[in-house]
């Protein structure tokens, strides 16, 4: 029978429902059905046949529609393969064109007639999932339900081929989706019930068998939506039913860190360090995995985006945990710490840090230091020089108005006293330079701060700390820069400190200023500590060299 006349013959305009008796099969029907669709020539009558399948769907009788479901095995089997292929050839109604090559991407207007194929495909979809709903027939739903989630995701997203309207249409897909199986979340959907019960097996394999095609290495890039429905679907899923799917998703995973295009980066990092907080240690040092993730994470240090570092440096803080023990935790023993990979990433991370200029960048490397020395601990030393270098000239370029780099560097030299107080007599001149600076730039009145980008309050606080760390650790012998910045940060009305009578210094710029004040500390000879605090009637010559001669005290 031709499907037009069976068409004719159901009388879907009206609500007569007839008796499943006198019409054939439906496996013979959705065949039919899903041939048109596919052999459409134009978007017009691709568009009336979903229409046909959307009154289908929604005036036959569901004992017609699922009639094979409970007749056997193999009935089952075959209805649920039948429903399979309607349901992906309705998707492909609206699929999205490929790019041409792996370079490229698509402009705008090659998506100019998706979203309205897209609003009419999920009509049909959501009148099936409806159906499926009432009927409670599940192995159908499991069954349809990969694609229908795929397609979902695909359109839901704010991107270039989306729409409100058809963004709007994908996210009541994916609702009536999680209706239809009593899911209460996308989670749930594709993790199944994560307590274990019986029969309650989640989605991600099919998710993951629909999506394998679209993610290899070979088509990836020819599909903008398939890295975004990937990413999604990683996202959702956490332990442990993240372990036995690593074999299917660490290789599209390592693709997207690989690629050239910082934003494709990104989201590859985003979803290795989804994977190492997601997965069992074990299962990452299996098959040698966790060093294939930390040699592909290692060489993004190179980079100069600030974004990507950032993700990669917190990124490598979590792996470095399942490869080796933080050198902090080890027990102290006779033996010498051998040098590893948290060594190998902070020396990388300093080396860059050094001749980095971009702002940006260097907010980030500051930002993460602090929890490498705490994980370093004492091992910390070994990496003293470079990172005393580091801290003195960070300190000695302003970044107003917040100076975040600056707290995140006296931040760094607290935990750094902290951490290495056993060596603070061997280092103690270089961080009085590094304190010298912070506290003679902060030493400025109120309206030189706000001009010059100088400290706030708060950052005073900040420096008084550090100089009560460097007198403690020194035992006492710091001299003047306690009471500086005591005085700079209480209440109590303090004398003109050094640097307000040191007239000629105003005018220069923060950086002149740190570093003549940084070259006079290292030349000038030690004298006995005398008190910061002079008279304004005191010279600015005289006043610069007792202070800097107090500081090397």
């Amino acid at each position: 029978m031709e499907l037009s006349s069976l068409l004719q013959e159901l009388h879907l305009s009206s609500t007569e429902k007839l008796l499943p008796s006198s019409l054939p099969p439906i496996t013979e029907l959705l065949p039919q059905l899903q041939k048109n669709l596919i052999g459409a020539s134009s978007d017009s009558e691709t568009s009336s046949l979903i229409g046909q399948v959307v009154q289908l769907f929604q005036t036959a009788d569901p004992d017609w529609l699922f009639s094979s479901a409970s007749a056997n095995e193999e009935g089952g089997v075959e209805l649920q393969l039948a429903y399979r292929s309607l349901t992906d050839a309705l998707v492909g109604c609206a699929a999205l064109p490929l790019c041409e090559d792996d370079v490229s991407s698509l402009p705008a207007a090659a998506y100019q007639s998706v979203p309205n194929q897209v609003v009419t495909v999920c009509s049909a979809l959501v009148a099936l999932l409806r159906t499926l709903e009432n009927r409670k027939c599940t192995g159908v739903l499991q069954t349809v339900a990969p694609s229908v989630c795929v397609f979902a995701v695909t359109h839901f997203q704010d991107q270039v081929w989306t729409t409100s309207s058809s963004r709007a249409a994908a996210q009541s897909l994916q609702e009536a989706l999680l209706r239809a199986g009593s899911w209460t979340d996308s989670a749930h959907f594709l993790m199944g019930d994560r307590r274990g019960q019986e029969g309650e097996e989640g989605i991600l394999g099919g998710v993951l068998d629909v999506l394998q095609p679209q993610i290899s290495k070979e088509s990836w890039q020819h599909c903008e939506a398939a890295k975004f429905v990937f990413v999604w679907t990683l996202l959702q899923v956490t332990r442990p039913s993240l372990s036995p799917h690593l074999p299917r998703i660490l290789p599209p995973s390592l693709l997207l860190t690989d690629h050239y295009r910082p934003e494709n980066c990104m989201l590859g990092v985003r979803c290795l360090h989804h994977i190492i907080i997601n997965t069992a240690a074990a299962d990452l040092r299996q098959f040698n995995r966790a060093e294939v993730l930390y040699q592909a994470l290692f060489k993004h240090l190179y980079t100069t985006e600030a974004a990507v570092i950032q993700l990669v440096l917190s990124c490598l803080l979590d792996l470095l945990l399942v490869l080796e023990t933080p050198p902090s935790s080890l027990a102290p023993s006779s033996a010498r710490r051998k040098p590893c990979r948290h060594d190998d990433v902070l020396r990388l991370v300093l080396t860059n840090m050094e001749a980095e200029h971009k702002v940006a960048l260097r907010y980030v490397y500051a930002s993460a230091l602090p929890p490498f020395i705490d994980r370093m601990g004492v091992t910390v030393c070994r990496h003293l020089r470079r990172l005393e270098r580091v801290v003195l000239g960070y300190l000695e370029i302003r970044e107003p108005p917040e100076e975040k780099t600056r707290l995140k560097i006296l931040e760094v030299l607290q935990k750094t006293i902290r951490a290495a107080w056993p060596r603070s007599d061997t280092h103690r001149q270089r961080k009085r330079n590094a304190q010298t600076c912070f506290l003679c730039f902060g030493a400025f009145p109120h309206h030189h701060r706000c001009n010059h980008g100088g400290l706030r309050p708060q950052d005073g606080a900040a420096g008084q700390h550090v100089a009560s760390l460097l007198a403690s650790a020194a035992g006492g012998r710091v001299g003047g820069l306690g009471a500086q910045s005591r005085c700079q940060t209480e209440g109590d009305e303090p004398r003109q400190p050094v640097c307000q009578t040191a007239g000629p210094l105003h005018t220069r710029t923060s950086t002149g200023v740190f570093t003549h004040l940084t070259l006079s500390c290292r030349t000038l000879t030690r004298h006995s500590p005398v008190s910061l605090f002079l008279s304004p009637s005191s010279s600015s010559l005289t006043a610069a060299v007792v202070a800097l001669r107090c500081c090397v005290a």
